[in-house]
């Protein structure tokens, strides 16, 4: 888990050239014995850019719709008390989402690395300090890439078992309740090694797959939108015309109902963790960001008020899935769709969890706070393959450990811990990056003249100037700086609050996890302490799954 040292096993030796400067691709085998096309192939090996923009607000949008807007969004109903608070607090955390999202964007533009929080912190404290400086990325690394994101996965593939034995529920009541748990668990393997297999064999492939659910995810809330505009136009306005009858006033009930819409809102930072692989980032990480939250605001305000139109406050807050009650109260022999759509929309967000997982455990690997081979890539198929298989072998193990639920509610909040220390990171880059680029790249159709004179007039020295190439416009693009406070003050909150309300001895396993990640960095990264087997493994690593170091690591 340190970077690679001298050894006489694989690529991962440095210290081997060939007389023209390459790596030796297996010890004892020159060259010449490879076909031309392999060669060359070694001398190209490195993650591709293969999403635009299309895929890219796909990408955020399978991250932040999951499950729980069609199984829970009730959570803030319950707390709010009203119909019309609830559909202003969704609105609001929607703007704070929106606000955090943008830091991210000015984070990008300064660290243009994939990683999100773990290059950001890496970069902004790194240097500042030999011991202290690296460990918040190294623990950031260890709890995303170890625990927290994997058993993510499992709980929300765990949750697409559920919604595919739906429809069979009928079939399967003559079961045991531990025979039918076995069956779930069989089908969230198997939809595990599927997405696992996607993820695997070409990011090409995971783009299409990843397109086709989130759109499919979308025509899903589209259908439950439009049944309740339907309802509205037909004068169905009953629950609706209260308002704010009822409004929560006390504090408590008001944090708690912030409290459930936020989370509602998580994904938002995830294609800053695959900068690397987007088109033109400079580009589209802002304009995916821009087009994603409110896009996402939108269909969350939409399909509340759709259930809203329906369902009473009181069945709204009882029922175990609120969508399939929408769907059975006014689909009819349709009402099939809300269990195959909340399926769709759990696989693809579980797809979605794994590839960039995979992505930051490469570049914790790549920066050594990771095995080195996680850091390595397929040579032919272009994926990080060892970092792809540690995810599927992690999440494969909690579904099979248990209950794992209690341990994602316990730790998760830990999620808004690092979002808080980005904050930290940004502005401690302001200090010490003034003059990294934090432009971003827009299209213009008038001339060149007439853009520097309107750049005259506009104030952009926080962030030194814009500037003018071609039909180019770079605008500095820097967030106002009550906006990462806020952010922050929003992490403090999301992370005292359930420890407020529900004081118990768990909330300190997510302090265990923390504390054992430190106690890991001590050898492993501050005295790089290499076990003698790790050029054995790493080794066996390669000639199984035909990985190399990426080119970078290669020159």
């Amino acid at each position: 888990m340190v970077a690679a040292t001298p050894s006489e096993f694989g690529l991962h030796n440095r210290e081997v050239k060939l007389p023209g400067g390459s790596v030796e691709p297996f010890p004892g085998q020159s060259t010449e014995s490879l076909p031309t096309r392999s060669t060359e192939m070694l001398n190209k090996v490195e993650l591709k850019r293969e999403l635009g923009l299309f895929s890219a607000v796909n990408l955020n949008v399978g991250c932040m719709i999951g499950s729980g807007i069609f199984i829970s969004p009730s959570i803030a109903l319950e707390r709010a008390g009203s119909v019309g608070l609830c559909l202003v607090i969704w609105a609001v955390c929607g703007a704070i989402s929106l606000m955090g999202a943008l830091t991210f964007v000015e984070l990008s533009s300064v660290v243009p690395r994939s990683g999100a929080e773990y290059s950001y912190f890496l970069e902004a404290f790194g240097s500042l300090h030999k011991f202290w400086g690296p460990l918040p990325s190294f623990v950031c690394a260890f709890i995303n890439v170890c625990i927290l994101n994997p058993t993510s996965t499992a709980v929300i593939i765990l949750t697409f078992s559920e919604y595919v034995c739906h429809p069979f529920a009928h079939q399967m009541s003559g079961m045991t309740p531990e025979s039918q748990d076995m069956v779930k668990k069989m089908i969230a393997i198997v939809g595990l090694g599927l997405m696992t297999v996607i993820n695997f064999m070409s990011v090409k492939l995971y783009v299409r797959m990843q397109n086709i659910f989130s759109v499919c995810k979308l025509v899903v809330c589209g259908i439950v939108i439009l049944t309740g505009v339907v309802l509205l136009c037909t004068g169905e306005t009953e629950n609706l015309s209260k308002g704010s009858e009822g409004s929560a006033a006390s504090p408590e009930n008001l944090a708690l109902a912030f409290y459930g819409c936020l989370w509602s809102y998580g994904g938002w930072s995830t294609i800053t963790v695959i900068t690397e692989e987007v088109k033109k980032p400079e580009v589209n990480v802002l304009r995916s960001i821009v087009i994603t939250l409110p896009l996402v605001t939108a269909v969350y305000l939409m399909m509340n008020v759709a259930y809203m139109t329906i369902l009473t406050i009181p069945e709204m807050v009882t029922a175990s899935a609120v969508a399939v009650v929408f769907g059975d109260r006014m689909l009819g022999v349709m009402n099939f769709i809300i269990p195959v759509g909340v399926a769709i929309s759990t696989f693809g967000c579980a797809l979605n969890n794994q590839f960039a997982t995979a992505r930051l455990c490469y570049v914790a690997g790549r920066e050594g706070h990771m095995v080195e081979a996680f850091s390595y890539i397929h040579m032919r198929r272009l994926t990080p393959a060892p970092a792809v298989l540690l995810q599927g072998l992690l999440a494969f193990l909690f579904i099979i450990s248990g209950d794992i639920k209690s341990l994602i509610d316990f730790c998760s909040f830990l999620v808004w811990i690092f979002y808080g220390f980005a904050m930290v990171a940004l502005m401690v880059m302001r200090k010490t990056k003034k003059d990294a680029s934090r432009h971003y790249k827009v299209r213009h159709s008038v001339s060149s003249e007439l853009w520097a004179e309107l750049i005259k007039w506009t104030d952009f020295k926080s962030c030194r100037s814009s500037v003018v190439l071609s039909r180019d416009l770079f605008i500095c693009f820097q967030v106002p700086v009550f906006i990462p406070v806020l952010v922050i003050l929003v992490a403090l909150f999301l992370c005292l609050v359930p420890i407020i309300t529900d004081p118990t001895p768990k909330y300190f396993l997510a302090l265990l996890f923390i504390g054992l990640g430190m106690i890991l960095y001590v050898p492993l990264v501050y005295h790089k302490f290499r076990p003698k087997w790790m050029n054995e493994f790493t080794y066996f690593i390669q000639v199984l799954l035909e990985v190399v170091p990426p080119e970078n690591e290669l020159e």
